[in-house]
C-alpha cells in the first residue's frame, strides 16, 4: 500500500474528521486501487472455490468505514490499519455464512511449511487463521497486530511500524516469532510443554 502520496491522504482524513465531506470525495479515489490489491490479495489467499468478489469485499469495506463516525484518523498508516482489521472481519464473517450455510461443515486444516507461511499458495482456510489469530492476541496482542497488519492490510514493515509505535526491528522479529507461532497452530503440531 505505498503508491498514493501519504503526505496527501493523511490530510484528506484530517479534513475529513472534521466534516468536510468533500475530503472524502477526493480521498476515495486515491485509496481505491491500493484497498483493491489489498482485497485482492486478501481473497487470493481464501478459501478454495471462492465466491467473494474483490469489488465486493471493498464495496463492504467502503460502507464500513464510511460509516465509522467515532474513528478519529491519525494518518494514512491508521486508516489502512482500521481497513486492514475490517477486511478480515468481512472476510470471517463471510465464510463462517458460508459454512453456517453447509450446515455446520468443518474447517479444513490448514498446514503451513516454514518456508512459506502465510504466502499466496497457503492461507486456504482464512477462518483457521482468524482463530489463530484470535489465540496469538490473547497470548501476545502485538504479534497478533502485526500479522494482521501484514497480512489483511498489506503493509509494510515500516508501515505497520509507524501503526504500532515500534521500531522496524521489532515489527521483523514480531512477524518472525508469530509466523512460527501460527506455523505450530495451524500444522497442529504443537511443541510439548516439557
Amino acid at each position: 500500500m505505498l503508491s498514493s502520496p501519504t503526505h496527501e491522504i493523511t490530510a484528506l482524513l484530517q479534513a475529513w474528521n472534521r466534516g468536510d465531506e468533500q475530503a472524502l470525495e477526493k480521498l476515495t479515489p486515491l485509496i481505491y486501487d491500493e484497498l483493491h490489491r489489498a482485497a485482492k490479495r486478501c481473497l487470493s489467499r481464501g478459501q478454495r472455490g471462492q465466491t467473494l468478489q474483490t469489488t465486493a469485499l471493498i464495496n463492504e469495506l467502503y460502507l464500513r468505514v464510511v460509516d465509522m463516525n467515532r474513528v478519529s484518523w491519525q494518518n494514512r498508516a491508521h486508516f489502512f490499519a482500521i481497513c486492514a482489521r475490517q477486511m478480515r472481519w468481512i472476510l470471517t464473517d463471510f465464510y463462517r455464512a458460508k459454512q453456517y450455510r453447509k450446515r455446520g461443515a468443518g474447517a479444513e486444516r490448514v498446514s503451513l511449511n516454514e518456508s512459506a507461511v502465510l504466502s499466496r499458495g497457503v492461507g486456504r482456510d482464512l477462518l483457521a487463521i482468524d482463530e489463530a489469530l484470535k489465540e496469538l492476541a490473547a497470548v501476545d496482542e502485538r504479534k497478533s497486530q502485526v500479522v494482521e497488519l501484514r497480512f489483511f492490510g498489506g503493509l509494510s514493515v515500516k508501515e505497520t511500524s509507524e501503526v504500532l509505535k515500534v521500531s522496524p526491528d521489532t515489527v521483523m522479529r514480531d512477524w518472525k516469532l508469530a509466523r512460527a507461532w501460527l506455523l505450530s497452530e495451524l500444522s497442529g503440531q504443537k511443541p510439548d510443554a516439557t
